[in-house]
C-alpha cells in the first residue's frame, strides 16, 4: 500500500469508543506526518476532538436526526467522495459504517472481522475480544505496515478558553484547596451500570470530612444526578459541576482532580486521558470487554463471582432478575478505601 496523503477515520460509537480511538490515531499521525487524518464521528463527540494535533477536520454525522436513514448515507458518502481519501479505518462495526465508506470510493478500506459489513472492506483485521479496545484498534494499522509495541494514551486538549472557564468555576464556588480535589461521575446511559446514587453521597460526604473538596460532574442529562448528592449531604466542600460544563472543560476540571471515581461510561476514558487516576466502578458491565481504565494506578471495583455478570455488552435499564446484585454489593466503605488507596500513591 503507498503512503496515504488522506486518510479517514470513521467512528460515529458512544463517547468513550471515541476516545479509546485516538491512541491509533495519535499513532497514525507520528507515522505519517505528512498525512491528513479526518475522523467522521457524532456531533456530541466531534466537541471532544477539538484542538487535536493529531486531527486535522472533524465531520459530524448526525445519523439519528438530520441525517437519519439511506439518504443521510447516500449525502455522507458523496461529501467523504469529494474528498478523495486515499484510505478509510472503520473502527465502528456497523453495517451503515461500512455502506457509506463503501460508497464514499475510497479504494483502501480497513475494518475488523466481526464487522456486519466486512464485505465491503477489502482489508479485514481480526478483533480480538481479549485485548482492550485500545490495543485491538492498533490492529488496524497493521495493514499500513505500523505495529504498535509501546503503550498509548489517548489525549485530549481543553482550550485556553475552557482553561479559564473552569478557573471561574472554581473561583465562584470559592474552591480554595484545589490540590485536594476528587471528581465523582455519578451517570451512565444504561442504568445497570450505575452505582447507587445514594452511595455515591455516602462516598463524597466520607471524602469531604477528610478535607477534599468533591467535585461532580456529568452532562445536562446528569443534573438531577449530581443535585441530587448535593442536597443529601449539604457539605460546602461538595459541589455540583454536572451540566454546566463542556466536555473539554469537564476533560479540564478532571484533569485537575487528584482522582475521579466513576461508573463505566464516557468520563472513566476521559480520566485516563487526563492522566487522572481512576477508580472505576462496574456493574453489568465487566472489564474483560476492553473497555476497563488503562492508567497504571487506574483500579476497578466489581462484584465478581455472580452467575448473572455481565448482562450485556452496555449494560440495560432494569436488571434482568430484577436484584442488581452487581452494583448493591459493593459497599460504600469498599469504593472509599479504593479512593484512599489511590490518593496515597500520588498523580
Amino acid at each position: 500500500m503507498m503512503t496515504p496523503r488522506r486518510i479517514l477515520v470513521f467512528q460515529t460509537a458512544f463517547l468513550g469508543d471515541v476516545i479509546l480511538t485516538l491512541p491509533m490515531i495519535q499513532v497514525l499521525k507520528r507515522n505519517f506526518p505528512e498525512a491528513e487524518i479526518d475522523v467522521v464521528t457524532t456531533p456530541v463527540a466531534s466537541t471532544l476532538l477539538n484542538n487535536h494535533p493529531a486531527i486535522t477536520h472533524v465531520i459530524q454525522y448526525d445519523k439519528r436526526k438530520t441525517q437519519r436513514g439511506l439518504s443521510g448515507i447516500v449525502s455522507l458518502a458523496r461529501k467523504l467522495r469529494l474528498l478523495q481519501y486515499d484510505v478509510a479505518i472503520a473502527p465502528h462495526r456497523s453495517f451503515r459504517t461500512a455502506t457509506v465508506l463503501a460508497l464514499s470510493g475510497i479504494p483502501e478500506r480497513i475494518g475488523f472481522s466481526n464487522t456486519s459489513g466486512k464485505i465491503f472492506y477489502n482489508h479485514i483485521v481480526e478483533y480480538v475480544h481479549s485485548r482492550h479496545e485500545i490495543e485491538r484498534n492498533y490492529a488496524l494499522l497493521i495493514p499500513l505496515g505500523i505495529q504498535v509495541k509501546q503503550k498509548e494514551f489517548p489525549s485530549l486538549y481543553p482550550s485556553l478558553n475552557d482553561i479559564n472557564t473552569v478557573n471561574k468555576f472554581l473561583f465562584e464556588r470559592e474552591i480554595v484547596h484545589q490540590d485536594r480535589m476528587i471528581a465523582i461521575a455519578p451517570g451512565s446511559v444504561w442504568n445497570t451500570k450505575r452505582w447507587l446514587i445514594e452511595r455515591y453521597a455516602q462516598l463524597a460526604l466520607l471524602l469531604a470530612h477528610d478535607g477534599h473538596e468533591i467535585l461532580i460532574i456529568g452532562g445536562k442529562e446528569d443534573a438531577e444526578l449530581g443535585s441530587a448528592i448535593v442536597e443529601a449531604t449539604k457539605h460546602k466542600q461538595i459541589h455540583n459541576a454536572t451540566g454546566r460544563l463542556t466536555l473539554l472543560q469537564s476533560a479540564e476540571l478532571i484533569g485537575r482532580c487528584k482522582v475521579l471515581v466513576t461508573n463505566d461510561s464516557a468520563p472513566l476514558h476521559i480520566g485516563v486521558a487526563m492522566r487522572t487516576p481512576v477508580v472505576a466502578i462496574f456493574g453489568a458491565t465487566v472489564p474483560e470487554f476492553g473497555f476497563g481504565p488503562y492508567g497504571a494506578n487506574d483500579v476497578v471495583v466489581e462484584t465478581k463471582g455472580l452467575s448473572c455478570r455481565p448482562c450485556a455488552i452496555h449494560g440495560g435499564k432494569k436488571c434482568p432478575i430484577g436484584t442488581f446484585e452487581c452494583m448493591k454489593k459493593i459497599e460504600v466503605e469498599t469504593v472509599y478505601e479504593k479512593v484512599k488507596a489511590t490518593l496515597s500513591k500520588g498523580k
